[in-house]
């Protein structure tokens, strides 16, 4: 392996300077590369060692270097990276004595942003007991879902009112003993996202995650800022252990606030932020401030900002390297725009492609299945033709799957690809390549889409409005709206024979079931719903028809939550919704 790593690195360096004069980001390319070899070769060695090196062991190697370097700030309270050791510890000492917890043995953390989530995976890594993270979000049918999807023995949460049938449950006192802060969520007090799908995260890919950091120049005097939830990889395996390995100082918040970012920058000296598009776009959407350029801040991690967003961000905040990303928590390739070229989401260079292996295949939107030639093979888009993107399964690039779901696993398994007999990871994902050898992200496909940096799963949607009395068949999709991120969710439905529509009841419905950002915002109700020919919901016409009143003759009903119900979706309120008068 070692060999390899030195091979492909000369042939870069060679190739890299013959083609210089060609490429007007050289150094760009060069730098990432090496980099990219470097963290390689250091994740060689940390599996090739006897034990494996883990994330735990850079963390106490940390404590060892500086143990009273403030790891995390949270609410005026600093924690030092000896502190989380011993608080962690502490956690380790009570999980064996009262949940009798071994080595392997699975938990789930059902926590909000805090420093106890911190520590209290750190006390499991001791333990040698698998986490799963669960949204702080969902509760009911999906909670009981996500924790007999990863075969938790204990679910810890900050605080219980009610327990839960079939869970066993054990409340932590996690928080300090002179803490009397009582404004923690309560466990069961958020709504159910569906039933989500547990990616498996190995060793392995908790270290390149982590990585993330270096690649992007984030050194070890930087501060950074997580607002992002710790329950997703961007704010857990990017921000929180990419902190670890870098040995950092950490900004925590419990959640996002535009109001108050660049205040918590200053008085923090931040270095480094994270966002996903609406943040950039939250931020952008603030009234101007004199000294808005008066910070620290030289690196912005994350993913999902457009166009028109990232410029204005730049122009207002000043001189901030973006770096852009495209990844899947349990997918086997991502990219990184290391260049700040507005708009893209990465680049093509054949180091990286070949270590994973990937490509663009032609895809039917209308028929949601990629495109095949006559001997039954997938047909490579070409540069500047929006593609599907598809990871070739390999040693170096594997797919693991879900925990606890063989089915939605093997969905995501795609065969005969470029030769038959191999086996490609279908990321769901439309991207094209420009002549430039960028990479751009157009648009999702399939039973998802993205709206306030969270995925809705159509299908889960469906089933909660199918709940309602008065709706018989649902068909979920995403429509975008102009200024806004992602696509927000709207169903056409058709009613129950002799039933008109209960918008109230609809209402509660979805109110009581989901998340807000899994709720569909707009409601077409129609005579019946078409279908493909292999009995598919026909979508894409319904998505670029979108929901404007002047052009559908369909009813249309908008959820109103201030009237609390579905109401009619009139010129009006589009044309608010279209003057941001109406906040989505």
């Amino acid at each position: 392996m070692y060999i390899w790593f030195t091979v492909v690195a000369g042939l870069a360096l060679l190739s890299i300077s013959l083609l210089g004069t060609f490429c007007p980001h050289l150094g760009e390319d060069c730098a990432y590369i090496l980099a990219s070899l470097k963290l390689g070769l250091r994740l060689f060695k940390y599996k090739s060692s006897k034990p494996f090196y883990s994330v735990l062991d850079c963390f106490l190697d940390a404590v060892k270097r500086h143990p009273t370097k403030v790891f995390v700030h949270f609410e005026g309270r600093e924690y030092s990276y000896g502190d989380m050791d011993k608080r962690s510890n502490k956690v380790a000492r009570a999980l064996q004595a009262e949940a009798r917890l071994k080595e392997g043995d699975s938990v789930a953390l059902f926590l909000a942003n805090e420093p106890s989530f911190v520590w209290t995976w750190l006390g499991l890594a001791k333990l040698g007991c698998p986490a799963a993270l669960l949204n702080f979000n969902i509760r009911s049918k999906s909670l009981l879902h996500c924790f007999s999807c990863c075969g938790a023995k204990v679910l810890i949460a900050s605080q219980v009112r009610r327990f839960l049938s079939n869970c066993i449950l054990l409340l932590l006192t996690v928080h300090d003993d002179d803490d009397d802060d009582d404004d923690d969520d309560d466990l069961l007090s958020s709504t159910v996202e569906g039933l989500p799908k547990a990616a498996v995260v190995t060793h392995e890919r908790v270290w390149a995650a982590s990585f993330i950091q270096a690649v992007c120049g984030v050194t070890s005097e930087d501060i950074f800022y997580i607002n992002l939830p710790l329950y997703h990889s961007a704010g857990f395996l990017i921000g929180m252990i990419g902190g670890m390995e870098r040995g950092i100082t950490i900004v925590l918040r419990r959640k996002f606030s535009a109001s108050q970012f660049w205040d918590d920058c200053r008085k923090y000296n931040v270095t480094v932020m994270q966002y996903i598009g609406e943040t950039m776009r939250y931020l952008c959407n603030t009234p101007r401030k004199d000294g808005e350029k008066n910070h620290r801040v030289r690196i912005a991690i994350g993913n999902g900002v457009r166009t028109d967003i990232w410029s204005e961000f730049l122009n207002r905040f000043g001189d901030i390297k973006v770096r852009e990303l495209y990844a899947a928590t349990e997918g086997n390739i991502g990219f990184i725009n290391y260049t700040s070229k507005i708009g893209a989401v990465g680049r093509v260079n054949f180091v990286h492609r070949f270590f994973f292996p990937y490509t663009l295949i032609k895809f039917d939107t209308e028929k949601e299945e990629p495109v095949r030639n006559s001997e039954g093979l997938c047909i490579e888009a070409a540069t500047g033709e929006t593609g599907l993107l598809v990871g070739r399964v390999t040693r170096r690039s594997p797919f693991v799957g879900y925990a606890g779901n063989q089915q939605q696993t093997e969905k995501k398994r795609l065969r005969d690809v470029m030769k038959k007999g191999d086996l490609y990871f279908n990321t769901g994902d439309l991207l094209w390549f420009d002549d430039m050898k960028f990479v751009y992200f157009q648009d999702r496909v399939g039973d998802t889409f993205r709206w306030k940096g969270e995925n809705v799963a159509t299908s889960e949607v469906a089933d909660i409005l199918t709940m309602a009395n008065c709706i018989f068949e649902a068909n979920v999709y995403g429509v975008k709206v102009e200024g806004h991120e992602g696509r927000i969710g709207m169903a056409a439905v058709t009613l129950q024979e002799g039933e008109d529509f209960d918008s109230l009841h609809t209402y509660k419905q979805v109110v009581n079931y989901l998340p807000a950002y899994a709720r569909p915002r707009f409601l077409r109700i129609q005579p019946c719903l078409e279908m493909t020919g292999t009995f598919k919901m026909k979508k894409v016409k319904l998505v670029e028809e979108g929901f404007n009143p002047a052009h559908i003759e369909d009813p249309l009903y908008f959820l109103d939550p201030e009237k609390k119900m579905y109401v009619p979706l009139t010129e009006d309120i589009y044309r608010a919704i279209a003057c941001r008068d109406i906040k989505l």
